[in-house]
């Protein structure tokens, strides 16, 4: 964790770029900021261990390697429990907040029921956040100056990729907890990979993630219990050469879940993670992620 002043002084996310983007992959992990600003310590219930449960500590390390061969990696600053741009932009609970909500605002979803919306109310475990009620103009700030700048360099991103090569596959990065409701975890998949239900990305990108995976010993499942959020199902556009695949992570691959720092095994996962990464961009692209007219025909 640092702690900061605010995002004004403090860059919000950065864009880890090669030298020259040399394969139609860009990397994103939206959830592995770890800057808390003061005013956002202060009004929050919880300690600084307690606070950082939801973050996707470190993931952004574990794919640095795309870097390396020719994939932009974009990466939040801000922590997920602050902002989490894996939702609408306005999936906002109302009784989070003193004041009324725009019109607009999407407050019946299932994930702000669950208090996990654009400005989560409680943190992965159903710990509340916040101390008292929030103004709105706090959460319609944050939407303005982080939610809407880390999308639009998405977006950007996305489409630079996709002129240069004719499409663009976005590899949506995240972690998840080894055990879920404190239920015991030894059955669950080390990676879970999410294509919205096959509407997302091209299939043989899913199937050839699953092999390559399986093929080092890992256990794999494919959309479940995560088929991917907002971002994969927003950027995914496969009949238009734009394809997006989450990637879940097991925190207990990599990391002890308790103090959030990485433990012996990182370096392994990541040099693995590096191969995986290399099977990526070895693959026939036009095969596994057809151009715009041909996907559309079949």
């Amino acid at each position: 964790m640092r702690v900061v002043t605010d995002f004004r002084s403090e860059p919000p996310f950065e864009i880890i770029a090669p030298p020259e983007q040399t394969h139609p992959l860009v990397f994103n992990s939206p959830h592995s900021g770890a800057a808390y600003p003061e005013d956002f310590l202060a009004a929050s219930r919880l300690d600084s261990r307690r606070i950082r449960l939801s973050e996707d500590a470190h993931v952004d390390k574990l794919f640095m390697h795309a870097v390396t061969v020719g994939a932009p990696l974009l990466r939040a600053n801000f922590p997920r429990a602050f902002l989490d741009v894996n939702r609408e932009p306005y999936e906002l609970d109302p009784r989070m907040f003193e004041g009324r909500l725009p019109p607009f605002a999407n407050v019946r979803s299932i994930r702000v029921a669950g208090g996990l919306g654009t400005v989560p109310r409680i943190i992965s475990d159903s710990e509340e956040i916040y101390a008292g009620p929030l103004s709105v103009e706090v959460a319609l700030d944050r939407i303005e100056t982080l939610y809407k700048p880390y999308h639009a360099a998405l977006t950007r991103l996305l489409a630079q990729t996709h002129v240069r090569f004719g499409r663009a596959v976005l590899i949506d990065c995240h972690s998840m907890p080894s055990s879920a409701r404190g239920q015991d975890g030894r059955g669950r998949a080390d990676f879970v990979l999410g294509d919205r239900h096959g509407t997302s990305a091209a299939r043989a990108l899913i199937d050839h993630a699953a092999n390559a995976l399986t093929a080092l010993g890992y256990k794999v499942a494919i959309n479940r219990p995560y088929a991917g959020g907002f971002i994969t199902e927003h950027y995914g556009r496969p009949a238009k050469g734009l394809h997006a695949m989450q990637i879940e992570v097991n925190r207990a691959l990599y990391m002890d879940e308790r103090t959030l720092e990485p433990h012996s095994g990182f370096v392994r996962l990541a040099a693995e993670l590096g191969g995986f990464i290399d099977g990526l961009t070895r693959l026939p692209i036009e095969l596994v992620c057809p151009s715009p007219g041909r996907f559309a025909a079949e």
